[in-house]
């Protein structure tokens, strides 16, 4: 058993900081049985940390002592082991885009997959399903732009907007103008509406 618990750590090691291991990607090293038993062990000695049901991460050990890995970076390594799109909230978007001095004080993602919760050290960290249209554009100010719009709400969508069109790339604004029909109604009236005046 204790040559299968070094093997899993050797494998975690070698990952990105924050990928999260998974029983699956592991029965190259050993039965399914083995592998879960392992993880519960080595979770118990506080060697693994369990994000969530069936989801580990390695801590990072510094000369502070050890820590969670970053929640960006876990979430990132979520999005590419399950095929699905994670993007930061409409608020901490909006925060990001200078729309809102607001500092989110959870960390909350929008999700192509299932709503869950996941536990970071002391931080939870909350994956909300998301419509495919606040999924748009990921990793990119376009659509960081939509998500803080929907945050926003159609009251303060048009003054943001004007805000924004100094800040962004006139490249950001057309994928936005170009991607109206996927948008809700009100937000393509705002965007329809700011061309209009451009």
């Amino acid at each position: 058993m204790q040559t299968l618990a070094k093997q899993v750590l050797e494998h975690a090691a070698g990952l990105p900081e924050g990928t999260p291991l998974v029983a699956k990607e592991l029965l190259h090293l050993g039965s399914r049985a083995a592998v879960d038993q392992v993880l519960s062990r080595l979770v118990q000695r506080g060697t693994l940390l369990r994000a969530g049901r069936g989801i580990y991460v390695l801590p990072i050990e510094s000369r502070f002592g050890s820590r969670a890995p970053s929640t960006a970076k876990m979430v990132e390594g979520l999005a590419s082991q399950r095929a699905e799109t994670i993007v930061s909230h409409g608020a901490a978007a909006a925060n990001a885009l200078g729309l809102t001095t607001q500092v989110p004080m959870r960390a909350v993602y929008l999700t192509s997959g299932p709503s869950r919760r996941l536990k970071l050290g002391a931080q939870t960290v909350e994956l909300r399903h998301a419509p495919v249209w606040q999924l748009i554009f990921p990793g990119r100010a376009a659509g960081d732009l939509v998500r803080a719009l929907a945050w926003l709400g159609p009251e303060k969508a048009g003054e943001a907007l004007r805000a924004l069109r100094a800040k962004l790339p006139p490249s950001e604004m057309k994928e936005v103008v170009a991607a109206r029909a996927r948008l809700p109604t009100w937000m393509a009236q705002e965007v329809s509406a700011l061309v209009q005046h451009g």
